[in-house]
């Protein structure tokens, strides 16, 4: 008897092709069963999602048969399917393209028969369980409040944590209770970056057992990571640490989901289905009755006025609060336990000081004292630009619209969006002038500077102090990231350059100094979460700065800025991030932005700016009029086509077009009725330039 299977495979929205294809079988086979089918001339992985319709005799003819089923692995859970099928449909994206993006790699090249090889070894194994969590550390009264109130509510929950407040130890403490009461409940805990989980991992494993964590995340080799999603999906894993992959993967006993650093914009997808992992979380969490904790010391405002308790707010998160660091006595300033924030007025330092004579003096004492400084640099590279004085050459990269950044450690001009790099030319390519200059800082020069400035510096031992940088370009390799942030925790660093990627989520017990160079630069951005995103980097920043109790008390966060007096310093200052918080809403309210507002970006990719705008602006058109009767069409705001901020990379000129709602279902309405519109309108010959289009649904960046 024949059996027609509706397959999912993997096919990118813009291909029109975004419903499973039809497939036949000899033997019924349930959905969720992983599958190799024909396509094409390839043979692709599938899943089965639901059975079809019996296709005409004509059809049927044409209707080819499955190439094989994994049969030894247990089919994906009806709610992992519903959890796809919402990312795909929220998202705009193709349900094939969602499902075998959530799906390990290198499950794409292995037959039927080499499944069934490795399945047979994992049956081998003894299973994983979790062990007794050793609970050794007295818990704070905020802590024991915060864990109560879990226990006892539904959810979601906000946890405000202070950097250094514990919220780690509350996750840890969450993950026990809730694996102690079911022997088949699995947790997931997010990070928003790789370089976060191995000492993430190292925590969870200590406290429940290696055998039961298992990490899950872009950065694994293929092997690795197919081994630990069929941990996941088996069951064996208990807790899974991932980013925002994760939250994807198949996990059927799933009961916990927490989302470290929850304000992250690295949660957000920025190729592909550009979904948000914090937002899946909170949906996953829904469909499956699980608990859902967001934790995070600079929330999103989204996230906080969500926990704002009714009338001022909508009350659908429940607030928890902690913030005191572990350390303080409850009737303690909260205050007290976290760093003193000293700002630098760089306008009162002679013209191109890199560090303010205060401040080297500063680090110069804490590395006598045995100590350690962090200096955030969000820039890496020598300096962002080469230029010459005479006749105004920059070292613009030809294929974008970009300035290719000056590396002095390897002598090349990288652009850092297509990749293209070139030596330093001995000279103006323009004008033949050899004295070519920089413009700008990067880490690089940041870390050189530092050593000539710091030579006479001794530490308690007397030898010279140690400078370290951790950036993209110094972690490149396998294990060198890893290997830096070991020498930080063993102290053989005094002081530690570095961007973003060191200021937020480590815990460096040393560290009693962290200093911020030049974050001016977002004040007065165009986009308007900007001064959200510097706030919470300077406060994560700050918080790696006095972790130990010990050295709290002298900890310092110095800020180097030509605008000293600016509000969002005088919030930092305080550490007073629901002042900043309201002050924030307040002025997104009276410009109707998010979360007062849905936003979404339609883009466009061709070979001219010119034709790229025009495929948006015809869409535009088009659905003004195939909607003009909808009601959902008077609810949005269309915005003109316009350039992208960085227009051109790799030679593909950019435009977007944002949508804008007070509601979500009005916009969403609207988004899925232009699906038809884009393919219709891309297969036209006046649109033959583009490239590619693609749907930004809850945008972070505009």
């Amino acid at each position: 008897m024949t059996h027609w299977l509706a397959v999912a495979v993997a096919t990118p929205a813009h291909s029109g092709l975004a419903e499973p294809l039809t497939y036949r079988a000899d033997a019924p086979l349930a959905p969720g069963h992983i599958v190799r089918v024909p396509l094409g001339a390839r043979e692709v992985l599938g899943v089965v999602w639901s059975q079809a319709a019996e296709p005409s005799p004509e059809r049927a003819a044409q209707v080819r048969p499955l190439a094989g089923v994994f049969a030894g692995l247990a089919p994906l859970a009806d709610d992992w399917r519903q959890l796809i099928a919402f990312t795909a449909r929220y998202y705009q994206r193709a349900l094939g393209e969602v499902a075998l993006a959530a799906l390990p790699p290198q499950l794409r090249t292995l037959s039927s028969v080499q499944m069934a090889r490795r399945l047979k070894r994992l049956g081998e194994a003894p299973p994983a369980s979790a062990a007794d969590a050793t609970e050794t550390e007295a818990l704070t009264a905020e802590q024991a409040a915060a864990l109560a109130q879990i226990d006892q509510q539904p959810g979601p929950f906000l946890l405000h944590g202070a950097t250094g407040s514990g919220k780690t130890e509350v996750y840890m403490r969450a993950a026990a209770r809730v694996l102690g009461q079911d022997p088949a409940a699995q947790v997931l805990v997010l990070v928003p970056e790789i370089n976060l989980t191995p000492q993430l991992e190292a925590r969870f494993a200590a406290r429940f057992g290696a055998s039961a964590c298992v990490s899950l995340h872009s950065g694994l080799t293929p092997p690795q990571r197919l081994a630990a999603w069929l941990a996941a999906h088996g069951g064996r894993a208990r807790i899974v640490l991932g980013t925002r992959v994760a939250v994807l993967a198949s996990m059927p006993g799933l009961r916990l989901i927490v989302v470290d650093e929850e304000h992250d914009p690295s949660y957000k997808q920025q190729e592909g289905a550009r979904y948000s992992a914090r937002d899946l979380a909170l949906y996953r969490g829904r469909l499956l009755g699980a608990r859902v904790i967001l934790g995070s010391a600079t929330p999103a405002l989204e996230s906080w006025h969500a926990s704002t308790p009714a009338p001022e707010g909508p009350g659908r998160y429940q607030r928890l609060a902690m913030p005191r660091r572990v350390g303080l006595a409850p009737g303690d300033d909260p205050a007290a336990g976290l760093p003193r924030v000293r700002r630098v007025d760089m306008t009162r330092q002679p013209k191109g000081t890199l560090i303010a004579p205060p401040l080297l003096a500063a680090i110069g004492e804490r590395v006598a004292r045995g100590e350690q400084a962090l200096l955030l640099l969000n820039r890496r590279g020598w300096a962002p630009v080469l230029h010459c004085a005479d006749c105004g050459w920059k070292s613009e990269c030809p294929h974008c619209s970009a300035y290719r950044v000056f590396h002095k450690i390897d002598r090349t001009l990288r652009c850092h969006h297509c990749g293209f790099t070139q030596r330093v030319p001995r000279a103006c390519p323009a004008c033949g002038n050899l004295d070519i200059g920089t413009l700008g800082r990067g880490t690089e020069q940041l870390e050189e500077r530092l050593a000539e400035l710091l030579a006479d510096v001794r530490r308690p031992d007397g030898t010279p102090a140690r400078i370290a940088r951790i950036d993209a370009d110094s972690t490149r390799g396998k294990g060198q990231l890893e290997s830096a942030l070991a020498q930080v925790h063993a102290g053989d660093v005094d002081v530690l350059v570095g961007t973003q990627m060191i200021a937020k989520g480590h815990d460096f017990r040393r560290v009693t100094l962290v200093a911020a160079i030049n974050p001016d630069a977002a004040l007065f951005s165009s986009d308007f979460r900007a001064p959200e995103r510097l706030f919470a980097l300077l406060m994560q920043a700050a918080g790696r700065a006095g972790r130990d109790a010990a050295s709290a008390a002298g900890s310092e966060m110095w800020v180097q800025t030509h605008h000293p007096q600016h509000p969002l310093y005088a919030a930092l200052k305080a550490h007073d991030y629901p002042g900043f918080a309201a002050q924030q809403l307040v002025e997104r309210a009276q410009a109707g932005l998010p979360p007062f507002s849905r936003l979404a970006l339609l883009r466009a990719e061709a070979r001219t700016q010119a034709a790229a705008q025009d495929f948006l602006t015809a869409l535009a058109q088009a659905a003004q009029q195939a909607l003009a009767a909808d009601p959902a069409l008077a609810q949005l705001a269309w915005y003109p086509a316009v350039p992208l901020a960085v227009q051109r990379v790799a030679g593909i000129e950019r435009a977007q077009m944002l949508l804008e709602s007070p509601s979500r279902a009005a916009l969403q309405r609207v988004l899925t009725a232009c699906q038809p519109l884009l393919h219709q309108l891309r297969a036209s010959p006046a649109h033959r330039a583009i490239v590619r289009w693609a749907v930004d649904v809850d945008p972070l960046a505009l």
